[in-house]
Formats: C-alpha cells, structure tokens, sequence
C-alpha cells in the first residue's frame, strides 16, 4: 500500500505548513508540496485528502497496564487487559508496558506475550521488566540480563515509592537496582529507564535525588511518573526537571475534575516548566491505561475504584492547548518526540523522512482523532466525530 495525504497541515512536532506525506511500506518517504504517484503495474494508491486536518506524529504512550491492573480491593477489583482499539482510537502507535501493584497473577512472560500480541495486530510495543516490587522479579533473573536478552524490555519499573502498596525498598536497594538497569541499557543500546511510581508519601522523590547526589548514575537514568499527583510532589517534580531530568505526568478523562481533586492538570503543570524556563524536552504524559485507580481513605483502606483510559492524552493535550494556551507544537512533544528521545526508541515520534510512518490524524473543526496509521497502516477513520471545539496554531 502506498497512501499520499494530500495538503494537510504538519505538525512534526514543529509546525511545518501544508505539506503533502507520502507513505511507502511502513515508512514516512517524503514530505513536500504536490506529491504525486502513477504506477501502471497494479500498485494500489490510496490519496487521502487532508483539508480541514491536522497531522501528529503517532502518539507514545510510556506507561500501559497492558493485562490491567488493580486487585486492591480484592479479586473482583481487578481490571481487564488493553484491547488493540483501546490504543489505537485513542492516536497512540506505540507503547510500553509495565505490571504494578500485582506481579504474582500478572507476570512478566504474560506481559511480553501481550505486547508481541498487540505488534501482530499492527502498533509497536515494549515493555519494562518489574513491577511495584524491589527486589524486581524478571524474565531471565536478572534486570541485566532481560535487557540484554529480551528485544522488547527497554528498562525496569513500575518501582513504587513513596507508597503504602511499595514494598517499602531500602535506599542501598534501590540504587543497586537502578545500577543494574544502567548497566544493562548501556550494554544493550537502550534507555535502561527506571520507571518509578509516585504516590501520595511525604517522601516523595527522595531517594532519586539522593541517589544522583551520592552516586554516579545519571539523572536521566530515572523517569518518575504520577508527577502531577499532588501539588507537594510536583513541586519536587519541578526541581528535578531544573536540574535536567525527566518528568512523566499521568493523564486525566477530565483535567478539570483532576484540578479539584487536588492534582495539578497536564496543561497547568507544562505551563510551569515554560514560566520558569525549564526545557519543553523534559516532560512525557502517559495515560496508565487500564491501570487501576483506587481511592482510599485517611487508613489507607480502599473505598472505591477506577480505571485508566487511553484517551485521556488527547482530552489533556486539547485541554492544555484552549485552556492553558500551551502551543500545540510544545503540548504533543509529551506523547511524541520526547517519550521517543527519553526511551531511545528509533524512528519514533516525528513525522520525517524515513520515521515510521505513525501518524494521528486530527480534524481540526472538531478536535477528534478522525484517521490513525501505524506503520503505514490504516487502523482508525472515524466517521461522525462529536463537535468539541477548535483551535489554532500558537
């Protein structure tokens, strides 16, 4: 299949005008003015006409709870596995999968059988070794052994700190873990990221600065997430941004309900960083999809739950964008070219030549995803999409 979209405007995620893309097995071949193609050998050319649509590079999403999550509150609060179209409708062409508070009936041969499964229908996975638990229960016995072994394991995590479901990890054993996924990245050509989960704990972040303080790993060795969780932890988010590391916030179905839960919006959060001249490539936003989200109480007793959406990135960058008047060229590095440079993953999160050919394709009139491509693949095209609004480029 060969797809020409036709004078549509290009977001790379530098805005590049009105640009025609050309698509050609799997990858971005070219992008210019007036592309055209006439085979006469039986080549199918799909032309799609993108007036009146904006095109984003395929959206990341770092951190998926691809077999689900939960089981807090018991069996019955556990939550159901990602489906292909869960990802897919919601723009994201790759993403990486991690296990969390539960990683005994959810384990990792399970994980890396649902991200081959999911790359068989069409999108581009990874995943991390580990899960809440230090010490991390991996595929081979080692964290340096699965990263250097297992094409798909680009780090470890979700570690959790700074949380009453933690395994309440020692600062020697911690750093030692973070050690091994240093080592085992370097000597596998990969991010080597430790991917830690924040909760509502006064710690914190405590034991990432110490360790970057004490020791010689580097700050970019550590990608803590649920950075928005509570203004107290973004505040140390911040800091830890200004001293050049990596900050993951988590998405929210309705940015506004979040702000009155106490956490601080995707939208809010960017507009910090901007103010206070901290770097635009310092920041992801993932969804957590299908992860579970359990309320507890002032005990810690569980009262409640609910379950992370894929599509929250998208209502969190439109959000950001007519509400906080983040550009639209700085909001979606958060699920495009800065989750691709952070975790090392080639070819991913720009639209340029010779890049994957992932591809959102949004209408502009209405702000819904209308078409979706990974790898060159037509996997969305929606047909009556809601009217939510519109913008335009800042």
């Amino acid at each position: 299949m060969i797809t020409i979209i036709k004078k549509i405007k290009v977001y790379g995620p530098a805005f590049k005008g009105i640009q025609d893309i050309l698509l050609i097995g799997g990858k971005i071949a070219f992008i210019g003015s007036d592309i055209s193609a006439d085979f006469q050998n039986g080549i199918e050319i799909n032309t799609m006409d993108g007036e009146g649509k904006i095109a984003l590079p395929g959206f990341i999403d770092s951190h998926v709870h691809m077999l689900g999550g939960g089981g807090e509150g018991g069996y019955k609060t556990r939550t159901p596995e990602i489906m292909l179209s869960d990802l897919t409708c919601a723009g994201i062409t790759t993403a990486v999968g991690c296990l969390g508070t539960d990683g005994v009936t959810r384990n990792m041969m399970s994980l890396l059988a649902k991200a081959n499964g999911l790359d068989e229908e069409g999108i581009t996975t990874f995943i991390y070794t580990g899960s809440y638990q230090i010490p991390v229960k991996t595929l081979t016995g080692g964290i340096i052994e699965d990263l250097l072994a297992i094409d798909k394991i680009i780090g470890v995590g979700e570690i959790a700190l700074s949380d009453h479901r933690s395994s309440q990890p020692s600062y020697d054993e911690f750093v030692r873990t973070a050690a091994d996924v240093r080592v085992g990245g370097m000597l596998s050509g990969k991010a080597g990221v430790l991917d830690i989960h924040l909760g509502d704990g006064e710690r914190g972040i405590e034991y990432v600065f110490r360790a970057i303080e004490e020791t010689e790993i580097p700050i970019t060795q550590f990608l803590p997430t649920h950075i928005n969780r509570n203004p107290h932890l973004f505040e140390q988010g911040l800091n830890f941004a200004r001293k050049g590391g990596y900050i993951d916030f988590t998405g929210s179905e309705d940015p506004q309900f979040s702000e009155q839960a106490g956490e601080v919006s995707f939208g809010k959060g960017v507009k910090r960083l901007l103010e206070e001249g901290i770097s635009n490539e310092t920041f992801t936003l993932s969804s957590d999809a299908q992860g579970s989200l359990p309320v507890f109480n002032e005990n810690n007793e569980y009262i409640g739950l609910g379950v992370g959406s894929a599509k929250c990135l998208w209502t969190e960058i439109c959000h950001a964008v007519l509400t906080d008047q983040i550009p639209l060229e700085i909001a979606i590095k958060g699920v495009t070219a800065n989750p691709a440079k952070i975790l090392k993953l080639q070819g991913k999160g720009r639209l340029e030549k010779g890049y994957d050919a992932d591809l959102c394709i949004i209408n502009e009139a209405t702000m819904e995803i209308d078409t979706v491509f990974a790898k060159g693949q037509l996997m969305v095209k929606q047909k009556e999409p809601m009217v939510l609004g519109t913008f335009e480029k800042r």
